[in-house]
């Protein structure tokens, strides 16, 4: 079972590693293999800076089991979503055709978004880029903060450290309960944050893009 995680300039860090680890250890004792993803597949560096390396180009890795689809930096999610020709999300649609799970954390869910990949679900985002998921009418956003949602076969979550409660969920739903609780007293992963904030009313969303249809409408007449 092949887990992607396509990846590009301006990622965030902890979309892509969080989970990372969460499915490294579920994978010691089980059929997943995790494969991180890149254009050409070189090093791409993140929004904080830190340059990595990827393992497969998107023409070594044509197919995944499951898609993860990291946010980032909104300027570069701009760029993507505006061009009508963007191989990154070409590459989203491609391996979302035949895959058992769809999936995003943060403000990954747009671009599954402009893909057209979240038409006709519920999903949810980091709770600052909700107005922006709201101006696809085709999906059902989830208002209320969730660390992610379930529905159908599409898995999205919410900002940023929501990715480690989301990819247990998945590894769960994949691989039952105790698997899912064996990754998470490995990694230690029983939160206990020393400060509680609080989730601000939605802003206005800080993405920027062109007013190309979506895929899905683009698609209509002969996905309907």
């Amino acid at each position: 079972m092949k887990l992607g995680i396509p990846v590009y300039e301006g990622v965030d860090l902890l979309d892509v590693m969080g989970p990372l680890e969460m499915f490294h250890w579920a994978g010691k004792d089980q059929p997943l293999e995790t494969v991180i993803v890149s254009l050409d597949g070189g090093p791409v560096t993140a929004l904080s800076g830190v340059r990595f390396e990827a393992q497969a180009s998107f023409d070594e890795v044509p197919e995944l089991d499951i898609l993860w689809t990291p946010g980032g930096d909104p300027d570069v999610l701009g760029r993507i979503m505006s061009d009508p020709d963007s191989p990154y999300l070409a590459y989203l649609r491609q391996t979302a055709r035949n895959a058992t799970w769809v999936c995003s954390v943060c403000e990954g869910a747009l671009l599954l978004a402009q893909a057209g990949l979240l038409d006709g679900y519920r999903a949810t985002t980091h709770w600052a880029f909700i107005a922006c998921l709201q101006s696809f009418c085709e999906i059902d956003v989830d208002t209320s903060n969730p660390r992610f949602v379930v529905s159908g076969n599409r898995l999205t979550g919410g900002g940023i450290s929501s990715g480690l409660d989301e990819s247990l969920q998945l590894i769960m739903m994949l691989f039952g309960q105790a698997v899912a609780e064996n990754v998470q007293v490995t990694t230690q992963y029983f939160p206990q944050p020393p400060v509680m904030g609080t989730i601000p009313p939605t802003p206005a969303c800080p993405v920027t893009w062109s007013s190309q249809p979506s895929y899905f409408e683009q698609n209509e007449s002969r996905l309907v």
